[in-house]
């Protein structure tokens, strides 16, 4: 068996649609990962945080080819042309619905199941013509799309609930973080009829969802692959800060919420009750306060250091990195780790 991927989500069934469409056989192919559903870890955070639409557009699909994308597929579908006309503008957003049915139909068709494996791999270490996985085999070609390393919580709220864990809303919630994830958690906390306190370091940055397009075009993929690693890593930061989009749909909500004594921002009473962890507050994930709720709306552990499988390839084989993230090169592999005889690349 010549190829491998280690982890089981998004990014993993994407990649193994591609290499099945490019002649590549399910016996062929080894999956590591710890759901056999790879839509799985990303359905429950998405239900959790009740989300509906998507923060990608149209070409963020897991299909093969880049025709035809999710606006496409719903233009057809729906016999309309009002997705096309969305996707035209930069405007279009896919349903969670729309994606979910989408990568049903991808896992379906690939062929996933024979070649899938629970097991969690900790380990790569490379070896002559290949790499060795943990025990579980000798691969020549290995992709990891291992996801993210874990939920983000302030060290003080270590126990407490995060957005993209199930839970539900107290009478009065106090959100802590000022991105995405925040923003919606105030519009379902004030929609559930609770008071919400915003806890944040600094102002919500507003921006569209949309990654501006010329980063997706040849041209600028070229200029971002020829610029330094500083540049681009510069680019990368930039890019995943914190945000959420404008719009009334966002902004009325919230200016009703403050117009009733719903919504408050960083209070000294939410703050005094989160340093001293008042009996009050609830902290633990899953269980329900009558009276205080804290959840931690503060996204995922980032970095090649958070996550120990990229740890231990960075460590034992000197691969360069730029702050946070693994230098690879323009096709995702690892230049110290690829060669004429085996390949290593990242993804996610």
């Amino acid at each position: 068996m010549q190829c491998a991927i280690v982890g089981s989500g998004l990014a993993a069934l994407a990649t193994y649609a591609t290499l099945r469409h490019g002649g590549v056989q399910p016996d062929e192919i080894a999956v590591f990962g710890t759901h056999e559903d790879p839509t799985e870890a990303w359905r429950t955070r998405a239900g959790a945080i009740r989300q509906r639409v998507m923060r990608s557009e149209s070409d963020g699909h897991l299909a093969a080819t880049a025709f035809p994308g999710l606006a496409v597929r719903e233009a057809v579908r729906r016999r309309t042309p009002a997705p096309l006309l969305a996707s035209a503008l930069d405007r279009y957003h896919p349903t969670v619905d729309e994606f979910l049915a989408h990568a049903e139909q991808v896992l379906a068709r690939s062929g996933w199941s024979h070649s899938f494996n629970e097991r969690r791999i900790g380990r790569v270490t490379p070896v002559a013509g290949g790499f060795d996985l943990d025990g579980a085999g000798t691969f020549r070609h290995v992709l990891v799309a291992t996801g993210h390393p874990g939920l983000a919580r302030p060290a003080e709220l270590a126990d407490a609930v995060h957005s993209y864990e199930p839970h539900d809303y107290a009478p009065k919630v106090a959100v802590v973080g000022a991105g995405m994830a925040a923003a919606t958690e105030w519009l379902n906390a004030l929609a559930a009829g609770s008071e919400v306190i915003s806890i944040r370091r600094r102002e919500p940055l507003r921006r569209p969802l949309n990654v501006p397009r010329p980063l997706f075009s040849k041209r600028g993929l070229a200029a971002f692959h020829a610029s330094s690693d500083e540049r681009r890593a510069a680019r990368l930061r930039e890019l995943s800060a914190a945000s959420y989009p404008g719009g009334a749909a966002w902004d009325e909500p919230i200016r009703a919420a403050i117009a009733e004594g719903r919504f408050t921002t960083s209070s000294e009473e939410a703050q005094s009750k989160l340093r001293r962890g008042s009996e009050e507050v609830q902290t633990s994930r899953g269980e329900h306060s009558p009276d205080f709720q804290v959840i931690c709306a503060t996204g995922f552990l980032k970095g090649w250091q958070s996550d120990t499988l990229l740890s231990d390839l960075v460590v034992q084989n000197g691969a360069a990195t730029q702050g946070r993230w693994i230098v690879l090169c323009p096709d995702s592999t690892i230049p110290a780790l690829t060669d004429s005889t085996r390949t290593l690349a990242l993804a996610g």
